[in-house]
This record gives structure tokens, C-alpha cells and sequence, in this order.
């Protein structure tokens, strides 16, 4: 009888530590799915290395991007949306959440980093136009910030995801015999950052000839080629479209 009340004690006294052991355990960080961590890039001549910092915790300051990049494709090969509560960030994964605080204000923000930048000195984030209305950042144009990492429950990520409108059909050139066209270029964005202009520029290499005008506004005009006939110009804009730049267009070259 005694060794038998000592067995259950014991399964007793075994039971509390393991109930103990677990009430003081972290729950896990909910799984959401892949991020791309990407190999170092250069901007400008500085390296960056992006990096699955779970503990990032970041103070600096923040600035905001719109209309110039509205419907290009981010670094992950998503659709921009200028309305969608998205950021940009140089190292952390793509995609990662990170909770933005308005340090001016006191405003706080869940967005979803899809993008890469800004690359200007001393600035740590580049939210979606939303974003910077809702943090009150868009009319001062920058302000300063806290940026932490975090993990948010599924109805959060559900509701950050990128929209599914669907792009334009790419433009497919007609199997027609080529004829003398004057060349043309392909006009992809028009942008005045400077560390945009590099990515981009860096990134279109791949379709092809890139270069680069400054136009009379002040901004500077991304263009590929120039092309000599009609069947590779809209072959290279199909491919541009396809690729998520459907507001890319075909210029003739004066």
C-alpha cells in the first residue's frame, strides 16, 4: 500500500514540473510561410546583406514612395501598390512584418516589406504612400521612427497580402516579316532617387541595353534599347509587361 502511494506521488509531483516547464515556455512564432534571403547586393559602392534578423529592432528615419513606382515590380517580383500597407527595407527578408512607430507622433503601423531601399544615408525604411498617410509621414516627407520585427497571426498577414489584380496581357508581336522601323526605345519608369534609379537600372540590365536621360523636370527617364525593328522592340516590351511592368511603353527615338 505505501509503495504504491509513494508511486503516485511521484507521478504527481512529475506531472506539476512538466505543467510548470510549459506554462513558462514561448509559444513558437507563427509560421508564414517562405522569405527570400537574398544574396549581397551594391548600391552606389555600399554592400548590403540581407539577413533573417528575427530580433531587428531599428530607430531612425523613415520616407515614403508613390505615383513614380505604382504598378512596377518590387524586389520580390511583386505588383507595387502605392495603396497597400507595404514598405521597403535594404537587408530584412522578402517578404517579413515589422511594426513602424512614428517616434513624432506616437502613431503605430503594421506593413509588410516587400521591396528593397531606401539607399539614402541615415534613412531605414520607405513606406507605401498608405502607410505614410496613416503614420502622418507623407506630408512632412520623412520623420523619425522605431522599426521593430514582429510576427503576426494569419487574419493580419491575410489582410497585408499583396492584391491579386491581374496585370495587363503582354503585347505579342505579330509573326509578320520585319520591316525598317526607326529605333525605339522602351521607357519603363521615370524616377528622381537616386539609389532607385541604380537598383532599377541594375535590375532592367538583364532585359537588356539600359540607359538613362535626364528629362527637363528633373526626373530621369529609364529606358532600354535603342531597337532597330518593330519585332524585337515588342518582343522586349512583352517580356517587361510579363514581368510586371505593365506601364511600360514604346518611344521613338528622335
Amino acid at each position: 500500500m505505501r509503495l504504491r502511494r509513494r508511486r503516485a506521488e511521484l507521478l504527481l509531483l512529475l506531472l506539476l514540473a512538466a505543467c510548470s516547464t510549459s506554462a513558462n515556455r514561448k509559444p513558437p512564432a507563427p509560421v508564414q510561410g517562405a522569405v527570400k534571403i537574398a544574396k549581397p547586393y551594391q548600391v552606389f559602392g555600399v554592400w548590403y546583406y540581407p539577413s533573417d534578423d528575427r530580433e531587428y529592432d531599428q530607430r531612425g528615419i523613415a520616407s515614403w514612395y508613390g505615383p513614380g513606382f505604382h504598378a512596377l515590380s518590387t524586389a520580390n517580383g511583386e505588383r507595387y501598390e502605392q495603396d497597400g500597407l507595404s514598405a521597403a527595407h535594404k537587408t530584412l527578408p522578402l517578404p517579413s512584418y515589422v511594426e513602424v512607430e512614428n517616434l513624432d507622433n506616437g502613431r503605430k503601423l503594421t506593413v509588410r516589406i516587400n521591396d528593397r531601399g531606401p539607399f539614402v544615408q541615415g534613412r531605414i525604411i520607405d513606406l507605401s504612400r498608405r502607410a505614410a498617410q496613416l503614420l502622418g509621414v507623407d506630408s512632412p516627407g520623412v520623420a523619425k521612427v522605431r522599426v521593430r520585427r514582429v510576427y503576426p497571426d494569419l487574419p493580419t498577414v491575410d489582410s497585408l497580402a499583396p492584391s491579386r489584380t491581374p496585370l495587363p496581357p503582354p503585347v505579342v508581336a505579330l509573326p509578320t516579316p520585319t520591316a525598317p522601323l526607326q529605333q525605339s526605345f522602351i521607357q519603363v519608369a521615370a524616377l528622381s532617387d537616386p539609389g532607385r534609379i541604380a537598383w532599377l537600372s541594375g535590375y532592367l540590365a538583364t532585359f537588356g541595353s539600359v540607359v538613362t536621360e535626364r528629362a527637363p523636370s528633373g526626373l530621369t527617364r529609364i529606358r532600354l534599347g535603342p531597337y532597330a525593328d518593330s519585332n524585337s522592340a515588342n518582343t522586349a516590351l512583352a517580356q517587361l509587361r510579363a514581368a510586371g511592368y505593365s506601364e511600360a511603353v514604346l518611344i521613338p527615338s528622335r
